[in-house]
C-alpha cells in the first residue's frame, strides 16, 4: 500500500509540475517533495510531499507560505496548524490495475487549441489549461461528446506508467460512466489518482481501490 501511495504522489507531483510549467513556474523535485517558490495556479498546491516524515519547516521554507498557500500532504502525517494552515480537505489515493471492463466507450482525445478551450469551459477551469499541455507527450486531455458534438464530460491522463487521472468531470448525472470511459481509453495501463469521500463511489465501481489517505492544507 505504501508503495502505491508513493507512486500516486509522484505522479500527482509530476502533473502539478506540468501545469505550473505551462504557467511559467519552475518546480523543484527531490526525495522529500515537489514544490514551486511562487504561488501556484488556482486549485493547485505549492508543494506535494513524496515520502512520509517530511520536516514541516523545511518544506514551508521552499514555498511562499503566506495566505493562500497550500500543501498536499500525501501521507496525511504533517501538522501544519502551528504555521497558520488549516485542513482544506481529506481524501483517499486510488489505484486501478489493468483490467478489462466491457461495455464502456473510450473518450476522445482533445488535440487542438480550440478544442482545449471548449473542454476547459465545460470543465470549469477556463484559462488554467494552457495550450502548452497539448504539446506535452505526458498529457492526454480527453472528452466525451453528445450527438450534437457538445462536450458532456472528460478527464486528463498524465504520466507514463501509471497514468494519473485528474480533472474528471461530467455534465450529466452519472460520473460512473466517465470513470468507465477513462478505464476503457487505456485498458492495459494502471491508473492512479485521488478522490474525496463523496466522490469515491463512482471510482470504486469502475475498479479502483483505495490505497491510503492524503490531506490538503491551506494557509488562512
Amino acid at each position: 500500500m505504501l508503495e502505491d501511495v508513493r507512486t500516486a504522489a509522484r505522479n500527482n507531483a509530476e502533473w502539478c509540475d506540468i501545469v505550473c510549467g505551462s504557467h511559467g513556474l519552475v518546480g523543484r523535485t527531490d526525495a522529500d517533495a515537489w514544490s514551486v517558490p511562487r504561488r501556484s495556479p488556482p486549485w493547485y498546491p505549492d508543494a506535494v510531499t513524496l515520502r512520509p516524515g517530511v520536516d514541516a519547516e523545511a518544506l514551508l521554507a521552499r514555498i511562499d507560505a503566506g495566505p493562500g498557500a497550500s500543501v498536499k500532504d500525501s501521507f496525511a502525517d504533517l501538522d501544519l496548524s502551528g504555521y497558520g494552515f488549516r485542513v482544506l480537505f481529506d481524501a483517499q489515493w486510488i489505484h486501478r490495475r489493468p483490467a478489462d471492463l466491457p461495455g464502456d466507450a473510450p473518450l476522445d482525445p482533445v488535440t487542438t487549441t480550440d478544442g482545449l478551450a471548449s473542454w476547459a469551459a465545460a470543465q470549469g477551469g477556463g484559462s488554467l489549461f494552457r495550450p502548452a499541455l497539448l504539446a506535452d507527450p505526458r498529457v492526454r486531455v480527453l472528452a466525451r461528446h453528445d450527438h450534437r458534438g457538445e462536450i458532456t464530460g472528460g478527464a486528463v491522463l498524465s504520466g507514463g506508467g501509471p497514468y494519473g487521472v485528474s480533472n474528471l468531470f461530467t455534465r450529466t448525472d452519472c460520473s460512473r460512466d466517465i470513470w468507465g470511459a477513462v478505464c476503457a481509453t487505456v485498458p492495459d495501463a494502471p491508473l492512479v489518482g485521488y478522490e474525496t469521500t463523496p466522490d469515491l463511489t463512482p471510482a470504486l465501481s469502475a475498479g479502483f481501490a483505495t490505497t491510503g489517505p492524503l490531506r490538503v492544507w491551506l494557509h488562512g
